[in-house]
Formats: structure tokens, sequence, C-alpha cells
């Protein structure tokens, strides 16, 4: 089982996530008011750092191709999260993505807001190395960081009908990780609000017992 957490806020803190053995760490560079974000230049230090200690994953909630190249071109990440409005970012316009980013791996976003999200992994399924199934809140920008859990069975629909490796995401925490798994049978698990300390005003740094927690929960289930 394969546990992504996000969003990483120090060099320091994606060394330790690693060691703890996280598989894909997450970081968040943006300037839209997402949580937990970082400047491009700062991600791109905590990504060198990392180095190969762990698959190294940039999100972006942009729709402007060339400002999500500008950005993978600073991070240097190995995978590029798309998650941001699926109207403006659509199947084509990844295709066009791919070729401003060859050799580019791209997670795509679904948001599992009713079964509408099957026909939706549908259309992205060809233009997408991983799927990543998560929750959406009006309140947050793009796909994602909502805190709360969906319709674990269409996130399982999905998994049965896809051809490429999903990841599960969506309000996990070391509590449920291991009955999400049971019921959805992901190839993957993402971590990050449940896996945080909150430092007020909005900021947090990753509770790193609730993370060894997660970890542990999502790997002992064969």
């Amino acid at each position: 089982m394969i546990v992504q957490i996000y969003t990483v806020q120090s060099p320091e803190e994606g060394i330790a996530l690693a060691e703890l053995g996280v598989d894909h760490i997450g970081i968040t560079p943006s300037d839209h008011g997402l949580p937990g974000e970082l400047s491009n230049e700062f991600a791109a230090e905590i990504f060198s750092a990392i180095g190969n200690k762990a698959v190294k994953v940039a999100l972006t909630v942009d729709s402007d191709l060339d400002k999500i190249v500008e950005m993978v071109r600073t991070v240097k990440p190995d995978i590029l999260h798309l998650c941001g409005d699926l109207k403006l970012v659509t199947p084509a316009k990844v295709v066009e993505l791919r070729g401003l980013l060859p050799g580019m791996k791209i997670m795509q976003a679904i948001p599992v807001m009713d079964e509408s999200a099957l026909q939706i992994a549908r259309d992205f399924e060809a233009v997408s190395d991983y799927f990543i199934l998560d929750s959406y809140s009006p309140q947050i920008g793009g796909i994602g960081a909502a805190g709360f859990t969906h319709d674990w069975s269409i996130s399982h629909a999905i998994v049965e009908q896809s051809n490429i490796p999903v990841i599960l995401a969506g309000g996990l925490s070391p509590e449920n990780v291991a009955d999400a798994i049971q019921q959805v049978r992901p190839w993957g698990v993402d971590s990050l609000t449940k896996t945080n300390e909150p430092l007020g005003g909005g900021k947090f740094r990753k509770d790193l017992e609730r993370v060894k927690m997660f970890v542990e929960n999502a790997k002992g289930i064969s």
C-alpha cells in the first residue's frame, strides 16, 4: 500500500516523513491561499533535501498552463498533481500540458461528490498516470483539502473500472484508513488534514506521531 502525505512545510519535515516510511511526499507550491502553501523556491529546497528518499509530488490548482510549467521547472517534482477546475483544465488541456512537460507523470484529482465522478474518471484516464479520489469543499480552492470523507462505494467503483493506479484521499486518518482500504481497495492512500498539528492562524506542521500511526495502519492491511 502506497502512503502519500501532504503538505510538507520544511526540509526537515520532509526527511522525517521519508524516514517514517511515507512513499509519496506532497507539497503545495501556490499563491492562492491554499492550506500549507509555499513558494516555488522553498518547495524546491524541500524537494532537493528529500532527494530520492521518497517520490516527490507537487500540487497545482492553476489553469494557466504556462504557470504550471514554470512551477514544475522550478520545483522539480516526480509527479504533477492536477486538482484545479475541471472545466478549465480539460483532458485536451492535459494533453497540451504533456506536450509542454514531456515525461512528467500526471496525477489527476477526481472530485467524488456523486456518481458523476465515474464518468469524470473515464474522461481523464487516457491522459493520466494516476488518479487521486478526493472530497470537495467550495470553501477550498481546487479539489481536496476538505477534511471530510466521501462515499467510498463510489471510490471503490472507480478503482474497479480504472486501469491506472488510484490513490484514495479525503478525510483519511490513522483511525479510519484501514477501514477505507478494506472498502475501496485503492493502490494508495493520502492524508493531509488528519495528520496535521494546528499552529493557529491557519498554519500547521505535520504531526509525526499521527503520520507514523497512519503509515503503520495503512501498510498493515493485506
